[in-house]
Formats: C-alpha cells, structure tokens, sequence
C-alpha cells in the first residue's frame, strides 16, 4: 500500500485536483469530530502532533510519540472507525524543543525524537531543523546548508528506523516526509510579528531545495526525493490575536509558478487557520496542498463551550447549580501564566479579552486542567438536564440549530460543541475536494 499523501501528489501530476487538510491538535473532543466528519465521508484523515506537545521527556501534553499514538488510536476504537483508515504525523520534527543547548547536543535528542515518531507510526513527518541552536551565532541568519545536513541526518535516522519496522512487517507502509520552514514555531506569535510577515521569495524556495539535494546527494541519500513530498513556505497567510491575512493568489503567483518547475513535491501551508472556504480552495488550486490548521479548531471548541455556558447562565438561576466554565478557565490562565504572557500585550482589559477570544487561542493550552475539566463535565451535565427552548438556540448557536431543527443533530451538550468543530473541518474539506457542497451538505 502506497502512502496516501504520496499518491496525492501523483494525482496532482495527472491534473487530479486534490490536496488534504492536517490537523494538528491534541484536544479529544476535536479529534472525536474530526475523526466522526472523515467517518461520514470515507476519508483518510492526517492529525498531527508538535515536537513541543509530544517528545521523549513528555512535552507540554507529558506524552511520547507512542503515548500520542495510542491516545489517537483509542478514540478512533471507541468510535468504531478503523485505525489502518487513520494517518499521524509529528509537525517541527527537529532540536526545537532543545534550542537553547549545543548543536551536538541537541541534534542528537532530535534524532531520537524523530525515530520514535517513525515506529509509533507516523506516516508524514515535517523535518525542521530551521532554529538556531544553542552554539549557533545569534547575529546570522543559519546556512540553508547548514539546515539541511542537519535535517538529512534526521532524515537518515528515520529511514533507518523505518527499515527496522519493515523487517518486522514487510507491508509497512513507507513514511513521507516534509520540508524546510518558513514559518513560527509551534505555538502561535504575536500581533507584531503578524504585523511582519513577508511571503516566501521564489529564489529561497529554490535555495532550500537545492541545499537539501545536495547533502542528501552528499550523503548517498538520493533515494529521499522518492519519500519528500512538500516543502514550507509562507504563501501570506497568517493571524494576530484580532486580525486576518487572507490568502491574495496575485501576490502567491510568483512562488506558486516557480512550483511548477518541480512537479513532484508541494508546498505545505501553515497556520492556515481562519481562512475563508474560497480562500483556502484557492490555495490548494495554486499548489499549497497540504492545509495545515491548529488554533482554529479549539478556538471552535472554546467557541461551542462559551455558547453552552451562556445558555447555562440564562436558564440556571442558582448560581451555585452552575459550571463556571468561563470563570474557572479565566482563574487557571491568570493563575498560570506561562503559555499566554509571551503572546499577549495590553492593558489588563486588552489581556483580559485576549485570554478569551484571541483568534492564537492560548486558552487550549488550559483545557485540560482539573478544574477546567472539571467544570466543562459540569456544564454538559447541566446542559443536558436542561429543557433549552429552540429560540435560545438559535441566539447562542445557529449554526447548530439548524441541524436541531432539522433533525440531523442531538440538543446534546458535547454533540453540539463537536458540531461548531466540524462546521470548520467542513470548510477544509471543501478546499480539497472538488464538489463537496453537492448534495446539501452545507447548511449556511
């Protein structure tokens, strides 16, 4: 069996139009809706992890490679969707989350990294190894040739594992591979740096790939271009806490033409988040096939979560009946500060509205804290206890009330937040499949 995102970009060669959306979250409710919506359409869904929410010390998420694995895997069981139909990838696979030690040092956590992504089964791994490293100079930008031996010996690492599972299972289906990076690391940036972003120019597209030719040649590891499938770049579209940079194709269309000269790789867009439909069926259109989105689906989530808490509020009377949910999220961010402060700038009513509705959304970095999962288990239980009138519905969630009218969804508390995900997985499976609202299948 071929790697389906190799046969998608053999597809595109033949002028198939296809691309695929990556979900990169950890959140399970998300996961639950992302895996439901590809369930419903017969698809082969990529979810993905960073090298900072999963490594071999536990990342911020305090799983491996394998722990992410399995946690995928057993939602996937308990929905009854099979695991063969589901593909994991492991996003800035490289030293990031060791950067501030020596080179040496920190390349060789990585290689371990990445060979544990490789035999928990990661079939798409995004080789980064663009950041500067604790004995790099902090004056000059880093050698596109240093970048890539570095990222051809964790290419190397790879291949050598993957040889080793193969021998165990001569049917293992051969990882592919992602890379170069043109944009922040994991985890979001600030308004500023929004602000600042530059697309990527044709001639550093050119640059980076022929930087890892040559090593790869260097290194008698030609037979990688077989397994390189993408590289990232920056296309124009990124995010602040309020603002959008929508995708322009006019301004894309001289690094999307330089693409055509090199017709068996892609490009990878990152932080995709928030596009329009129109805007990221543009993209795949111009060449950037693999849609990566993150913050954007637990902003959903938290969206979906803020809804029901209101509705709470309205229909509950005694306050001490009530979840809190917002409250208790608010507290545990302002009591633990360390995954927003870096990212949010203002006054304290400027922070006060970011820790809420900032499109980065910080907040999912709180929602699996005790009391904050404590509290949404309270809410849905309320949720559903309660008689909720349509009209109100409607107000707090009319997207989701259509469906309840319709009959095509249950007035259930998690079945209406899953919901206001998949409107947004909706919006990534339009941009990469050719008629997709035939049928009614949308409902705005």
């Amino acid at each position: 069996m071929q790697n389906p995102l190799k046969e998608m970009v053999v597809k595109r060669q033949h002028g198939i139009f296809c691309g695929i959306p990556s979900f990169c979250c950890a959140n399970k409710i998300v996961i639950e809706a992302i895996l439901s919506q590809a369930q419903r359409f017969g698809d082969t869904p990529l979810i993905e992890a960073t090298s900072n929410q999963v490594n071999q010390e536990g990342g911020y998420m305090n799983m491996t490679p394998q722990d992410f694995t399995d946690y995928v895997y057993h939602i996937a069981d308990k929905l009854g969707i099979p695991r063969e139909r589901i593909f994991l990838g492991g996003d800035h696979m490289g030293p990031l989350p060791w950067a501030d030690l020596p080179a040496a040092e920190a390349m060789e956590n990585a290689k371990v990294l990445v060979g544990m992504c490789v035999r928990a089964g990661y079939k798409k791994i995004h080789l980064d190894t663009s950041m500067r490293l604790g004995d790099d100079s902090r004056t000059e930008r880093l050698p596109d040739e240093v970048i890539a031996e570095r990222g051809a010996a964790l290419y190397r690492v790879c291949e050598e594992a993957y040889l080793e599972m193969k021998r165990k299972n001569p049917e293992e289906i051969h990882p592919v591979f992602v890379i170069g990076s043109e944009v922040p690391v994991p985890g979001g940036i600030n308004e500023d740096e929004a602000d600042g972003m530059e697309l990527t120019a044709p001639e550093d597209f050119e640059n980076t790939l022929m930087a890892y030719r040559k090593k790869f040649h260097d290194l008698g590891l030609d037979d990688a271009w077989n397994h390189i499938i993408a590289i990232v770049v920056q296309p124009g579209v990124e995010f602040g806490d309020d603002t959008i940079h929508r995708y322009n194709r006019a301004e894309a269309i001289p690094l999307c033409n330089t693409l055509k000269k090199y017709p068996d790789i892609v490009f990878e867009g990152h932080s995709t988040d928030y596009q329009s439909p129109a805007s990221l069926k543009e993209m795949v259109e111009d060449g950037i096939a693999i849609i990566k989105v993150g913050p954007a689906l637990t902003f959903a989530l938290r969206e979906g979560l803020f809804a029901l808490s209101m509705l709470e509020e309205e229909l509950i009377e005694d306050d001490s009946r009530r979840s809190h949910f917002r409250e208790i999220l608010e507290k545990e961010m302002v009591d633990h500060p360390k995954h927003w402060i870096r990212y949010y700038t203002g006054s304290e009513k400027e922070l006060a509205v970011k820790r809420k509705y900032s499109f980065s959304d910080r907040s999912r970095y709180y929602m699996s804290r005790p009391a904050v999962e404590d509290a949404r288990r309270k809410l849905f239980e309320n949720i559903d206890n309660l008689d909720i009138p349509m009209s109100m519905l409607k107000q707090y969630m009319p997207l989701q009330y259509i469906k309840v009218r319709d009959g095509s969804l249950q007035m259930k508390a998690r079945e209406l937040v899953k919901d206001n995900v998949v409107t947004l997985v909706e919006d990534y499976n339009y941009a990469v499949k050719y008629n997709y609202m035939i049928g009614g299948i949308f409902v705005r």
